[in-house]
Formats: structure tokens, C-alpha cells, sequence
């Protein structure tokens, strides 16, 4: 699975910690996240990630 990064501040998400403090359980794949969720740092909706290198 792949990590993901928020363009606006930063925040990696990576799939095998997710993100369990909003509900995203370790394991989670970036593409099965709701398509609500928000960076958990800046807020910036889902779309404002990109695939990290």
C-alpha cells in the first residue's frame, strides 16, 4: 500500500497506521479512506493528497 502526502501542510498518511484518532484503522488503504475525511494536521480534504515518492 502505498503512503500518501498532504499537499497543503505536509502529513503523511501511511496505510499501516492509519489514522485510528478519526476513525481510519491501521491497514486502511489511502483509496478506501470516505472520501470526507480530512488531513488530520491541517485539515485539507481528501483530494489534496498525492502519492508520496
Amino acid at each position: 500500500m502505498e503512503k500518501y502526502i498532504c499537499d497543503v501542510c505536509g502529513y503523511e498518511y501511511d496505510p499501516e497506521k492509519g489514522d485510528p484518532d478519526n476513525g481510519i484503522a491501521p491497514g486502511t488503504a489511502f483509496e478506501d479512506i470516505p472520501e470526507d475525511w480530512a488531513c488530520p494536521e491541517c485539515g485539507a480534504p481528501k483530494s489534496c493528497f498525492s502519492k508520496a515518492d
